[in-house]
């Protein structure tokens, strides 16, 4: 009875994964593989390709790793993502984690303005923004340092990398204490209380207790920030379309420009496949360094 119950139970929890697993294979798995196929021909939104793509084996990606436009793309997504994923928004995310953990008057104030950039859609955020770095005297940041005697600057034409930088800290803070506000909520009271009476400062205390406890949390973080930060799109786009001069081109806009403005969808499918292998590899990393088996 017990073996007939186990089996039972194997084929219901496979009937309950079922429609989670048709999903992925629809919404994942199908498009990553025709990325795959296509970026193996030379199919192409105009011309003769778009009538009659043609199977042209690795042409795409020996033209990809020679590219210079390419690796400049990758370089400054790497940038985008070490200074606003990997650096601001961990930092800053873990600080406001610490900081709501104590209780004083504004708390639910201050909570409530790190969370509201998660609540607004990207595409919006990137329309309010920029307004806030417009050009000449109608920009809201413009106002706000002519204050103090700063000229007006045109912040996505001088700035741009920096800004967009800024942006993505500023929307992804509040994911980043929700997770950090878990992982501290994890650790026992108690270690901090021998501490203390151990005579440990503050600093002692992060250091040797709350750090190392965090661990797990943060190549959590880590794992699902850079993968999400290296796919962004819209955010940037709305902002500055890869401008000026490519200089906010992340690997996202890159290929959407190949694959649309240049019509190059072979092309275009082997950059994505080559981006989607490289977060498989940052995911395997993170995963490793967690000692998690998967």
């Amino acid at each position: 009875m017990s073996a007939k119950f186990e089996r039972a139970e194997i084929w219901r929890n496979r009937f309950l994964i079922l429609p989670s697993m048709l999903l992925l294979a629809t919404f994942v798995i199908y498009p990553a593989c025709f990325a795959v196929y296509t970026s193996l021909t030379n199919e192409s939104l105009t011309g003769p390709a778009a009538l009659n793509p043609r199977f042209v084996g690795l042409d795409n990606y020996t033209k990809l790793f020679t590219d210079g436009n390419f690796w400049r793309s990758l370089a400054i997504t790497f940038w985008f993502v070490l200074f606003s994923a990997i650096i601001g928004q961990l930092v800053l995310g873990l600080a406001s984690a610490m900081l709501l953990r104590r209780r004083f008057a504004l708390r639910p104030l201050v909570n409530a303005v790190i969370l509201m950039p998660n609540a607004v859609p990207e595409v919006v955020a990137a329309m309010m923004w920029a307004s806030m770095l417009a050009s000449g005297e109608y920009g809201t940041l413009n106002n706000i340092v002519a204050w103090f005697g700063v000229e007006p600057q045109r912040w996505l034409t001088s700035f741009p990398l920096t800004m967009i930088i800024v942006v993505n800290i500023w929307r992804g803070i509040g994911f980043a204490m929700i997770l950090m506000t878990s992982g501290l909520s994890s650790i026992s009271e108690e270690l901090y209380e021998a501490a203390r009476m151990d005579g440990a400062n503050p600093r002692q205390v992060f250091r040797r207790i709350t750090l190392p406890l965090l661990v797990p949390t943060l190549f959590l973080y880590l794992l699902v920030s850079t993968v999400s930060t290296i796919a962004i799109f819209g955010l940037v786009f709305a902002l500055t379309r890869g401008g000026p001069a490519g200089a906010t081109e992340l690997i996202g806009i890159y290929i959407y420009n190949q694959s649309f403005n240049a019509y190059q969808l072979g092309y275009g499918s082997a950059v994505a496949v080559v981006v989607l292998t490289f977060s498989l590899f940052i995911g395997m990393l993170y995963v490793r360094a967690l000692k998690v088996d998967v």
